[in-house]
């Protein structure tokens, strides 16, 4: 007859387990370890007969996995009872899950990701492996069903609770990192993948980071199958690809979108374009996408921000020991650098342990980094304390091992100008000192009025003696360049910068008179022909053609000279005005009139109107003209006449008047 095992009591959750006392903690895992190991040693029909049908292993496995993953192991305590409970535990599950009638409570994806955080990728992945091979249905009933909901709940937005969705999404990336299978699933079709790049769009920085997690597993999962699965890869990224470009030609920033952030916080571009390689895979498709989602990775971006930790300080206020000596003599500073780094990516590792790793690993930082997050290393290592230090606990030594020390040099004294003085010696005048202020009942008027500390007259005309009142400061009135008697250097600079102006503001004006609707603001006017071919011609911008309209058309006055000085009329061609003689000219026949010499030259006589008096002009008038041809009679008499009337007029009385003026003054003159 078969044996028959008393059932599992339940693993207690955290309040529970506070109220139960070690001496009754350490009885508990002593009789769970009991029952596991009484359950492994069944042979393998009795085990399918009554283990694989004993609900109380599930109910037991379930909630322990559970607390593991969410508080680690040391809720077991540090027992040796501990340690083998947990690897037993870990044993009775994979026999269960590869067992052919299993619990439908252990093929639920709650408990194969908690049972993947608690064990890790590199334990459970061949399991899980076996587990989608042989309960297929089954187990991807639970997850066809959770990709169900997640799908909603992610396209809902705001409208759901986005914290379900982040619970979900966080939990899950565990047994989507240790499954491929889970990986190919959930990537198959786009609608997670699109629910993922929607949902990204939530300011939410916990569900972004999720999100952000989730994809990257996924997308790295698919890769590690066997075989992997490299057209569904193709088909992910090309989405992403249309996804990053719809949001960068959308009005937000293109920095923003989640493809932009998946491809640089994440080594998914390197990672995959590095599996291709090792596969040999000539997918020149996956090629291509990944040069073009390069371009989406933002600046700055690769550098990963140091995440502080606080750790506790090796102050060195240690006594050194002979050992400490040979321990830091080992120590380079190319080791110290490669801890640091690695330290940044990983900051809840001990230098102790990452130094461990180094040595393993031959110094290469690299590999140490690739192993790590691969969650591949050693035996020997995966089960090392990864919190250890470098600096050991300092062991205080005897006194009389100290070596002989020189004696310090002593503290200088410092010295000021007040050493020696009477309060250094003591010797100062008891009533000379007071707190405060010395007279307080003093006003303004008493202190004028007291003389005993006022310089006397003889100190007061010492000093005025001493200042010369002639000494003034030199006057540069008149220096030739204040006076404006100095070359200008700039002058032609100067001249051909006006002339530009002037040039520039006939072209102005002359576009402005031609339509004044060219200076207008809008995007229409300065994207035209007319208002690119004006700012070529003036070389002036947009702004300040603008600008120079709206002063013009403030200020009637300038408009108005603008319009005389670039009129039709007034405008220079380059050529000279023919400039009319001023002088009389006297008509040929000896007859004419006052201007009958102007209407025969063409131009106005210099007589003509001009004269005051009874119509006579500066020339004489009717009386011919001095500078005319010898011999004729109007000209004799013109020059008989010429200094006939200057006394009587105001050449003559002006030098009378000069005279006059000088004799009254006593001067020559």
């Amino acid at each position: 007859m078969a044996p028959t095992l008393p059932p599992f009591a339940p693993f207690p959750e955290a309040p529970w387990r506070d109220h139960i006392v070690p001496e009754e903690w350490e009885a508990c895992l002593s009789l769970w370890l009991a029952l596991a190991e009484a359950h492994l040693a069944l042979p393998t029909s009795d085990f399918e007969r009554l283990s694989a049908k004993d609900e109380s292993i599930s109910a037991f496995l379930s909630p322990f996995v559970k607390e593991i993953a969410a508080s680690g192991i040391t809720i077991l305590g540090s027992s040796p009872t501990a340690s083998s409970l947990l690897r037993q535990s870990y044993a009775l599950a994979t026999r269960l899950l590869r067992s052919s009638n299993v619990l439908p409570n252990l093929l639920q994806w709650p408990f194969l990701s908690d049972f993947s955080k608690a064990y890790g990728k590199k334990r459970v992945s061949v399991v899980l492996s076996d587990v989608f091979k042989s309960h297929t249905l089954v187990l991807e009933t639970s997850l066809h069903g959770l990709k169900k909901s997640l799908i909603l709940a992610l396209d809902s937005g705001i409208k759901g609770d986005l914290r379900i969705p982040e619970a979900h999404l966080k939990r899950l990336n565990h047994l989507i990192h240790a499954s491929p299978d889970t990986a190919a699933l959930f990537l198959a079709g786009s609608d997670f993948l699109d629910g993922l790049i929607s949902c990204y769009k939530i300011m939410n920085p916990p569900l972004r980071k999720a999100i952000i997690t989730t994809a990257y597993l996924c997308l790295i999962g698919i890769t590690e199958g066997e075989p992997p699965k490299y057209t569904i890869l193709s088909d992910q990224l090309y989405s992403l690809k249309a996804a990053a470009d719809a949001h960068k030609a959308g009005p937000t920033s293109g920095n923003d979108s989640m493809v932009a952030e998946l491809v640089t916080v994440t080594p998914i571009l390197k990672q995959v374009q590095h599996r291709l390689e090792q596969s040999g895979s000539t997918n020149t498709r996956i090629k291509s996408v990944i040069s073009a989602l390069e371009v989406f990775k933002k600046p700055g971006g690769n550098v990963r921000p140091k995440k502080p930790i606080k750790r506790k300080i090796d102050k060195g206020k240690g006594v050194m020991t002979e050992e400490d000596d040979d321990e830091i003599g080992q120590l380079r500073v190319h080791r110290m650098s490669q801890i640091s780094q690695i330290q940044d990516l990983f900051p809840d590792l001990g230098s102790g342990f990452i130094s461990k790793l180094l040595d393993e690993y031959q110094d290469s930082s690299e590999q140490v980094i690739a192993h790590l997050l691969e969650d591949d290393l050693p035996p020997q290592l995966a089960q090392a304390d990864r919190t250890k230090e470098l600096s050991p606990e300092r062991t205080r030594r005897r006194r009389s091992s100290l070596a002989p020390r020189s004696t310090p040099p002593q503290v200088p004294v410092r010295h000021n100008v007040f050493d020696d003085d009477e309060f250094d010696q003591l010797a100062v005048d008891v009533s000379n000192l007071h707190f405060g202020k010395r007279h307080q009942d003093r006003t303004a008027d008493d202190v004028l009025k007291d003389r005993s500390t006022a310089p006397n007259k003889a100190a007061i005309l010492s000093a005025l003696s001493l200042f010369d009142a002639d000494d003034d400061e030199r006057d540069d009135t008149y220096d030739a360049a204040d006076a404006g008697f100095t070359v200008n250097d700039a002058l032609a600079d100067d001249a051909d910068d006006q002339k530009r102006k002037d040039v520039n503001e006939e072209t102005l004006f002359k576009a402005y008179q031609t339509d004044s609707k060219l200076f207008n603001r809008d995007s229409d006017t300065r994207r035209s022909n007319y208002r690119t071919k004006l700012k070529q011609d003036t070389g002036m911008t947009d702004e300040a053609i603008e600008g120079w309209a709206v002063m013009l058309s403030r200020n009637p006055q300038q408009l108005k000279s603008l319009e005389m000085k670039y009129s039709a009329a007034n405008s220079f061609r380059g050529n000279q005005p023919t400039l009319a003689p001023t002088a009389w000219r006297a008509s040929p026949a000896g007859s004419g009139t006052e201007d009958s010499g102007a209407e025969a030259s063409g131009s106005n006589a210099r007589g003509g109107f001009r004269g005051r008096g009874r119509g006579r002009g500066r020339g004489g008038g009717r009386g011919g003209n001095v500078a005319g041809p010898t011999g004729e009679k109007g000209t004799e008499s013109a020059r008989r006449n010429k200094e006939a009337n200057k006394s009587s007029r105001a050449n003559h009385n002006r030098r009378a008047g000069r005279a006059k003026k000088m004799a009254q003054v006593g001067l020559p003159g």
